[in-house]
C-alpha cells in the first residue's frame, strides 16, 4: 500500500519516530508522499527523505497559510521543486474556505502553484474544504486558459455530485480515514462512485485517525490499512485488490519508482534525534 499524503514532520511524531516507521512497514505500507504545507519545511522533509527510502514528497503553500503568500514565493517554490529529484508534486494547495477571511489570496497563491505544477510537469496535491463550487469553477477556467494539471483531490469529503466535478476535470480522488467515519454517508457514496483507476488512500496523519484508531490523538501511516479495508467494503472488493490498485495508481499519478530497501533502524534513529529540533511545531489548525 501506498499512504499518499502525510505529515511526519510534526511534533507529533519526534517521541516513537522509530516506532512509527517500523510499524508501517509491518502494515504493508511500501510508500509514503510527504505534503507540505509550507517551503521553510522544505529541509525537514528532506532530512526524513535521507533516512527513509520509500518516502517522496511535495513542496507547497498551504491556503490557511496564504497571508503568507508574495510575488516571489512562486519562485522559490519551483526552485526547491527542482533542486530534489525525490520532489513528486506541488502542495498541498488549494482553497480552504472554513472560517476563511483571505479569500483573494488563496485564490492567487492556488493559481500560480498551478502554473508551476504546469511548468515543471508535476501533479498538483489539492486540499479543498467547504470551497468545491468555487474550486470547480477556478479549474474550469485554469483549464481553458492556460491548459490543464493532473493531480489529486487529497483527503476528499465531498459529495457523489461534487466528486463527479472533479472526476470529470482529470483527477483522482483520495480517500481518508474521513471514509471509516459512521457519519460520512457522502464520503463512502463517493468512494463506492470513484472509477479504480482514479482512486488513492491516504491517511493525512497525525490527522483523522480512522476508525477503530479514531479515539487515538495521533494518526499514523500504519492505519491507512483501515481507510483501505473500509474503502474495499463499499465497493464490495478484497483488501488485496483495493491495495494493488492504489499503489498502482500512485505510482503512475506520481511517477513513483519502487523502492530497493527500507532504511535501516539505527540510522533512522540517529537521524530523527539529530534532526528533532529543526522540525516545526505540529500546526493544529492545518485540519484536512
Amino acid at each position: 500500500m501506498i499512504d499518499t499524503h502525510v505529515h511526519l514532520n510534526f511534533d507529533s511524531f519526534q517521541p516513537d519516530l522509530l516506532q512509527v516507521v517500523q510499524a508501517w512497514r509491518d502494515s504493508g505500507v511500501v510508500q509514503l508522499v510527504h505534503s507540505c504545507v509550507e517551503p521553510s519545511e522544505f529541509e525537514a522533509i528532506q532530512a526524513l527523505a535521507d533516512r527513509l527510502p520509500e518516502l517522496s514528497f511535495a513542496v507547497g503553500l498551504h491556503p490557511l497559510d496564504a497571508d503568507r503568500w508574495t510575488a516571489v514565493m512562486a519562485g522559490e517554490i519551483r526552485d526547491l521543486a527542482r533542486s530534489d529529484r525525490r520532489v513528486v508534486a506541488i502542495g498541498e494547495t488549494g482553497l480552504d474556505f472554513y472560517k476563511a477571511d483571505n479569500r483573494l489570496l488563496q485564490f492567487e497563491a492556488f493559481e500560480a502553484q498551478l502554473r508551476v505544477a504546469r511548468e515543471l510537469d508535476l501533479p498538483v496535491i489539492i486540499h479543498c474544504r467547504d470551497a468545491a463550487p468555487e474550486m470547480a469553477a477556478l479549474l474550469q477556467r485554469v483549464w481553458s486558459a492556460e491548459g490543464s494539471v493532473r493531480g489529486v483531490m487529497h483527503c476528499w469529503s465531498g459529495t457523489p455530485e461534487e466528486t463527479e466535478w472533479f472526476l470529470n476535470l482529470g483527477f483522482y480522488i483520495s480517500f481518508s480515514g474521513i471514509v471509516t467515519f459512521k457519519n460520512a454517508a457522502q464520503v463512502q457514496a463517493s468512494a463506492q462512485q470513484v472509477p479504480g483507476d482514479r482512486l488513492l488512500i491516504e491517511t493525512d496523519c497525525p490527522f483523522l485517525a480512522p476508525v477503530p484508531k479514531r479515539g487515538e490523538r495521533r494518526n499514523q501511516p500504519a492505519y491507512v490499512r483501515y481507510v483501505a479495508e473500509r474503502v474495499a467494503a463499499l465497493r464490495g472488493e478484497s483488501l488485496e485488490a483495493i491495495a494493488n490498485q492504489t499503489t498502482q495508481n500512485a505510482r503512475r499519478l506520481f511517477r513513483l519508482s519502487v523502492p530497493s530497501s527500507p532504511a535501516s533502524a539505527p540510522d533512522w534513529q540517529q537521524a530523527a534525534q539529530q534532526s528533532s529540533a529543526s522540525l516545526p511545531a505540529p500546526l493544529s489548525l492545518r485540519t484536512p
